[in-house]
């Protein structure tokens, strides 16, 4: 996975899992991020533009969430005319799922003997 950096802090400091981990909460950080993934996952096919109405942002703003969705690779485009068509990475979507809920399961691996 491309190293993004994390404002001051290193990022090589920091394990690939970690890092992936970070950036996966990043792009989740944004509701318009999630509500695209949201109307993506209903739709259940692409989309090619119809996102400005349903989300209720200008263009720019969607094009510059759906490139941070991109980047991650949650998402992935195909070109199609003058438009670009956008659709969830399912295989992308299930190893995220897979590492995000690994790190919040690890709680359960050993009983919390603290305080």
């Amino acid at each position: 996975m491309k190293q993004l950096t994390m404002g001051l802090t290193k990022t090589e400091k920091f394990s690939d899992r970690q890092n992936e981990i970070a950036l996966f909460a990043k792009v989740f950080g944004h509701p318009a991020r999630v509500a695209i993934l949201q109307h993506l996952f209903k739709i259940n096919s692409c989309v090619c533009g119809d996102l400005v109405d349903e989300i209720g942002l200008a263009q720019p703003t969607i094009s510059q969430h759906l490139k941070e969705l991109k980047n991650i690779g949650l998402i992935k485009g195909n070109i199609e005319g003058t438009s670009v068509c956008y659709c969830i990475d399912y295989n992308k979507w299930s190893k995220m799922k897979e590492i995000v809920q690994e790190f919040l399961n690890q709680d359960l691996m050993e009983p919390n003997n603290c305080c």
